[in-house]
């Protein structure tokens, strides 16, 4: 069902996450190359991953939050694990801010997202999704997923 939900328009993507020893990774697209000059421009200095585990038996998607420090050179964009080691959910909340666009997209339905690239709006569409299937979906902080 996330796998479905999956567009070629949106910043980010759901995957197979099994080479990471979970069944789905939700992140932003910062290292495609038709993506890189859009995330280039954010500024943006740290993504993140959503690593989600399926529980079949409690219909519950786990998920938890992995960070990564971003560096653009020469054109390449790359990632690395941030130095905090920081797993869990992640939230930033800036007082009196308002949410800067730094990329919008329509879909064939045209329907519009305004993205800033915060990691809630992957969360978000995931919600939405398992919400819609009928699943509970569960934020993991401290456990294992």
């Amino acid at each position: 069902m996330l796998l479905d939900s999956n567009r070629d328009t949106a910043p980010f993507k759901i995957y197979d996450g099994s080479d990471e020893g979970v069944d789905l990774i939700a992140e932003w697209r910062i290292v495609d190359a038709e993506w890189q000059t859009i995330f280039a421009k954010s500024g943006k200095k740290k993504v993140f991953k959503i690593k989600i585990k399926l529980n079949e038996k409690k219909h519950q998607f786990r998920t938890k939050d992995e960070e990564f420090t971003v560096d653009y050179r020469k054109g390449i964009t790359s990632l690395s694990k941030s130095k905090s080691k920081f797993k869990g959910k992640k939230m930033a909340i800036g007082k009196g801010k308002a949410k800067k666009i730094l990329f919008t997209e329509t879909t064939e339905d045209n329907i519009i997202y305004e993205y800033s690239f915060n990691t809630e709006e992957m969360r978000n569409h995931i919600k939405d999704v398992i919400d819609k299937s009928g699943w509970e979906y569960k934020e993991v902080i401290f456990k294992k997923l």
